[in-house]
């Protein structure tokens, strides 16, 4: 189906970027798997092609491009592929929107120049080890200097993506006493430099998917954070998180439905080479029959993500919006990727077939960004219930 969200600009930017992983990300991504993390090179690459800026303001030396149909064009690039770009996800969908919007005019000009180079990598980290989804109960605190000039940093943080190589964090903290009668108050954002004192990189840790991407534990030990360099109010941190949650389970859904699109790829010219009992799998009318059903079910998610896409633009999409198409995009591309996974027979577990890397990065999906669960009792919410 003819899809209105793309323009042709859009399209010679996939072009750009498609080239870019075909060069660049394909030969040497097993590698990168191996070893846990992508080079940081390949940030300072991203930088180069423009990837990190296209919505920074022109001021601060970005596109100035307020559209997030690109960050799109890279998330279906990257499904079509079967790869990723390690951490650049985090640092453009998750990080920029925070650092664009509650930031001060010296933070950016402070920030933005590095970040947008690749020179600069950043990380946030919310989720801790006893916490989960449940952000109201985050215990990582941050008390002011007696003279008023820093905050002395404690805690620590879990399931961090980026945590290894990244040169700012934006840490989510409790600046005021715990609140029985509302847990939500007290919550406050710190940039953490990562060549600070007391700052440390705990395990780097052990995935079933998305080997490439590092994700460590990280701990703050009197870490002496500038006052400088909270971002936005002191205590206002569970209202920005809330209001981000939007783009980061709009981005979510991207990925799965992308990943699920790259899936029927890979199955097809799969079944079409494969052959079983002297001829190609894709002969078999339940091949074909499998396929249909996931082409079908592929193409209700991407008019769900364009439909998305558009609402966001027009400044829409509500929290609610944004939980029903993370939910049905994420639970759509576990069965499709399954059932591709199943069309390659033995070959599918194999890790050297690409259908093996979508099946176990895309299930951290319904997961990440609020559980599926989470996502029904938000849609729950919204009917009434």
């Amino acid at each position: 189906m003819r899809r209105s969200v793309f323009t042709k600009d859009h399209e010679a930017f996939r072009t750009t970027v498609r080239e870019f992983i075909a060069q660049e990300v394909v030969p040497h991504y097993a590698d990168w798997e191996r070893q846990g993390h992508v080079p940081r090179d390949l940030y300072r690459k991203l930088g180069g092609l423009g990837v990190f800026g296209i919505q920074v303001p022109e001021e601060y030396g970005g596109a100035g491009v307020t559209d997030f149909t690109y960050q799109a064009v890279i998330r279906e690039e990257c499904g079509r592929a079967g790869v990723g770009f390690g951490a650049e996800s985090v640092h453009t969908c998750l990080v920029l929107p925070y650092l664009l919007e509650f930031g001060s005019a010296e933070q950016k000009r402070r920030w933005l120049p590095g970040f947008l180079s690749g020179e600069v990598m950043t990380a946030i980290a919310m989720t801790e080890p006893g916490t989960g989804s449940d952000l109201a109960g985050i215990t990582t605190r941050a008390r002011l200097s007696e003279d008023g000039s820093h905050y002395v940093l404690n805690g620590a943080k879990t399931f961090i993506t980026g945590g290894t190589q990244a040169d700012l964090i934006l840490v989510v903290c409790r600046t005021a006493p715990h609140d029985p009668a509302d847990r939500r108050a007290g919550l406050s954002i710190l940039c953490v430099d990562t060549a600070s004192e007391g700052f440390a990189v705990g395990r780097r840790l052990e995935k079933i998917g998305l080997r490439a991407q590092d994700t460590a534990e990280l701990s703050f030990t009197d870490v002496r954070v500038p006052v400088g360099d909270l971002l936005g109010e002191e205590g206002r941190a569970f209202a920005y998180l809330t209001h981000n949650l939007v783009v980061e389970r709009l981005s979510a859904a991207i990925s799965a439905y992308a990943n699920a699109a790259g899936a029927i790829g890979f199955a097809t010219e799969y079944v079409r080479e494969r052959q079983v009992f002297g001829k190609p799998v894709a002969a078999f009318q339940n091949t074909r029959f499998v396929l249909a059903e996931c082409a079908t079910e592929v193409a209700a998610a991407q008019a769900f993500v364009d439909r998305a896409l558009e609402e966001h633009a027009a400044g829409r999409l509500t929290p609610a919006d944004a939980a029903r198409a993370k939910l049905f995009c994420t639970e759509t591309a576990g069965r499709v990727i399954d059932k591709c996974l199943q069309l390659h027979g033995g070959y599918g577990y194999m890790l050297e077939y690409p259908i093996a890397r979508l099946y176990a990065d895309t299930r951290v999906n319904r997961i990440y960004a609020g559980t599926s669960e989470v996502m029904k009792t938000i849609i729950a919410k919204d009917l009434g219930l």
